[in-house]
């Protein structure tokens, strides 16, 4: 699964730097430091893994983090923090290694078999015979069934999220008994394993309530796992999860897990004044003040998140391929990056793909193989497009200056400092950058109504399976792709490369094709930067964890 970043990185980062930061004097900065520059980000891990019986009994885990507008992770419209709250209270069925490789969670899947017959992959997944929602109806193949039916494609008043790999599926069929789900592939597929981490009731798998059943709301009869809702405050935005006595497998270590809805710019404070377990520090500021606290330790690793800069092809001034093309001549990504990182000692060369990182085998920088840093070539595509400078400078065409809306959420002095940059960036080709504030409350509502012109976001990869994910990007028919590019005939390309059955051969294809895809100038990639955390010592399979997401009852505090 990949997931939207629930804040932009204005709010997830926050650094003090002046907007002159930027170097707006047209010559090219280049990588940051290219001599030193690593050729890979981290994939290092750093999270203090504990086996099970390592972790006492007892205690709270407290974070920020609150409930998401639209809670279902399979919707269009859920973000990371829909992913990360329903992992609390529903099931974790497959999980990947902080590398990538498949582990199935025996709680759900007692047995697992991937068979080819005649060309054609076939899953069966056997269900753990204890295995019942909170509600009492058993998990068994209806449930992968329904969770298939939302998914697929066939019905299009689900507001699904991605079809990808479920609609290469032509059946979902009981097994030798119900708790037996026999999966059929038209072809084969490669990341199967990522369409079942976890599944839907299927009363919630119902058109209304798969698109309004979870919205600002949570459904723990529709659950199971370790732990269940204990406490969802519609009103201050908090939640606590509690022990599930219904819950068949190990127990959850903690008695309880908190999310309070703090703001990201309260967090570090909250921390300190010992109100959170645990906190991002990816700035240099944030770092400071934690840095050295009593009982704290430092953890970071690598990211598989990566940050971009979004431009609406449907907004009036950017429906032009050139303006776009020009913007991205003008934009010195290298100069971005040493904004974020600056004081974090940390390198990493800049990112050329949205699915693949530099750290994965088959990444390819794919975006320099299209796009180069050059102000000066900017001028000239904006000239054969016939965007004439004005007495201003602000370019005209036909009565109407070359105006772009940045739309930037919060108050942070690094989402400021970065749309500063942006603005030195453009102004001396002749586009002037409109900063637009917004709330952060109206983050998903920006995104799926495409309330912006360029607009600075991230994606998180839950898994290791990138290549699946082109589609989501770029396909010109799909919700996801926020840009609202892409061709039919580029569709095509993209599609074909998910029917490949090999992953190697699969990331070559894709990134053959991403290259095509990169050149509607619909979206940058800027940076994916450092995951660093302040941590309570003692706290257990919490940090930096690349693509593994520790199941919940392994997380506590050692003995």
């Amino acid at each position: 699964m990949r997931a939207r970043l629930a804040l932009p990185v204005a709010l997830i980062a926050a650094i003090s730097v002046a907007a002159t930061a930027c170097d707006s004097s047209g010559r090219s900065t280049g990588d940051p430091d290219k001599k030193d520059a690593p050729k890979a980000a981290s994939a290092a891990a750093d999270y203090n893994p504990q086996p099970y019986d390592k972790i006492k009994d007892g205690g709270t885990y407290t974070t920020v983090g609150t409930f998401d507008d639209q809670g279902n992770p399979f919707n269009v419209n859920s973000t990371l923090t829909a992913s990360r709250v329903w992992g609390w209270y529903n099931a974790d069925a497959i999980t990947y290694s902080p590398t990538g490789e498949v582990q199935y969670n025996p709680d759900y899947y007692s047995d697992v078999k991937v068979s080819d017959e005649g060309g054609n992959q076939k899953v069966t997944l056997t269900i753990n015979p204890k295995a019942a929602f909170n509600d009492g109806t058993p998990i068994d193949w209806t449930a992968i069934k329904a969770t298939w039916k939302a998914n697929n494609g066939s019905n299009k008043a689900y507001a699904t999220s991605s079809t990808d790999g479920y609609d290469q599926i032509t059946s979902v069929d009981r097994g030798e008994n119900d708790k037996q789900a026999v999966i059929n592939f038209k072809g084969a597929n490669a990341s199967w394993s990522t369409l079942f981490t976890t599944f839907l009731h299927p009363k919630a798998a119902s058109v209304d309530n798969f698109n309004k059943a979870y919205v600002k709301k949570a459904h723990p009869e529709w659950g199971a796992g370790p732990y269940t809702v204990g406490k969802w405050d519609a009103h201050s935005g908090d939640i606590t999860f509690v022990r599930n006595p219904k819950w068949w497998g190990k127990k959850g270590k903690l008695d309880k897990r908190v999310y309070v809805n703090l703001e990201s710019t309260a967090a570090v404070n909250a921390f300190k004044n010992g109100q959170l377990d645990y906190t991002s520090a990816v700035d240099a500021e944030s770092l400071k003040q934690v840095k050295g606290l009593k009982g704290t330790e430092i953890r970071s690793g690598g990211s598989p998140f990566e940050y971009s800069l979004y431009f609406n092809t449907k907004s009036s001034v950017l429906s032009e391929t050139a303006v776009r093309k020009a913007i991205q001549q003008s934009v010195d990504r290298a100069q971005i990056a040493k904004i974020q990182f600056q004081g974090l000692d940390y390198k990493e060369p800049l990112p050329g793909s949205a699915v693949l990182y530099s750290f994965q085998k088959g990444y390819e920088d794919n975006l320099s193989a299209v796009l180069t840093y050059a102000p000066d070539q900017a001028g000239k595509t904006l000239d054969s497009a016939g965007w004439k400078p004005g007495s201003d400078g602000i370019r005209t065409k036909n009565g109407k200056k070359l105006e772009v809306g940045y739309t930037l959420l919060g108050d942070d002095p690094l989402g400021k400092a970065t749309a500063g940059a942006f603005a030195a960036m453009l102004k001396p080709v002749g586009i002037r950058l409109v900063i637009k504030k917004a709330d952060d409350a109206d983050f998903s509502k920006i995104l799926s109504e495409r309330r912006f012109d360029l607009f600075l976001s991230g994606n998180r990869s839950m898994d290791p399976f990138g290549a699946r994910y082109l589609c989501d990007f770029y396909c010109s028919d799909r919700d996801s792709n926020i840009t609202g590019s892409g061709t039919p005939a580029l569709d095509k390309e993209i599609r074909a490369t998910t029917e490949i059955a090999d992953l190697d051969e699969q990331a070559a294809a894709a990134n053959k094709v991403e290259q095509k895809a990169l050149q509607q100038y619909a979206f940058l990639p800027l940076f994916s930067g450092p995951s660093t955390y302040a941590v309570k010592k003692g706290l257990a399979n919490v940090g930096a964890t690349i693509f593994y997401t520790p199941l919940p009852e392994t997380v506590g505090w050692e003995k």
